[in-house]
């Protein structure tokens, strides 16, 4: 059996962040099994037709295109917006993702491109079924839901995505772990 032909998207990586937990630090430039977890974001959404990254720039092996959102570390909504206005290609489905999330994988896009097929889009899950900042969502849809400019900052977003039909995906290995502390960081450099 052959797998679907997945459709054109575009992805945006959120690396803007404070990294409160992490005192700080610069969560794109830590480094995971000898990769930055930047560099393992852009392998998770290699597939993608344009990659936007909301967060300082630095090289990578990778075109993308960097952007801060304004003002600075306005949230996800905030950075998850600036992204997508800064996208030059319009494609059917938009990739998000979270530059702390070092197991994601084009696999894991491709299953949640699969999952969204009927409906809005597709979110990734932890096994205890709670939603990860890693989905793909209808471009359009994302567009009609949007608060106006002035309600962006500090946002929710899940109140930003409650009115899509976004189904939930089950993780497969450890793709829904995160790295928010420096437990974390330790516990998945293991």
């Amino acid at each position: 059996m052959t797998e679907p032909e997945l459709t054109s998207f575009c992805a945006v990586v959120l690396a803007g962040g404070r990294a409160a937990r992490l005192g700080g630090s610069d969560k794109a430039s830590i480094e995971v099994h000898g990769r930055t977890l930047l560099e393992r974001g852009l392998d998770a959404v290699v597939d993608a037709a344009e990659v936007v990254v909301v967060g300082a720039p630095v090289p990578t092996e990778r075109p993308v295109t960097f952007v801060r959102e304004d003002p600075a570390f306005g949230g996800p909504v905030a950075g998850l917006l600036t992204g997508r206005d800064r996208l030059l290609r319009r494609t059917p489905t938009l990739a998000v993702l979270a530059v702390d999330m070092p197991f994601l994988t084009p696999a894991t896009f491709r299953r949640l491109h699969a999952a969204a097929v009927g409906h809005d889009g597709a979110v990734l899950t932890d096994p205890d079924g709670r939603r990860q900042l890693a989905l793909v969502v209808d471009t359009a849809r994302l567009d009609r839901v949007r608060p106006a400019p002035e309600e962006e900052h500090g946002a929710s977003l899940r109140s930003l995505l409650a009115p899509l039909d976004l189904v939930d995906v089950a993780p497969v290995g450890d793709e829904h772990r995160d790295v928010d502390t420096w437990a974390d960081l330790r516990d998945v450099a293991e």
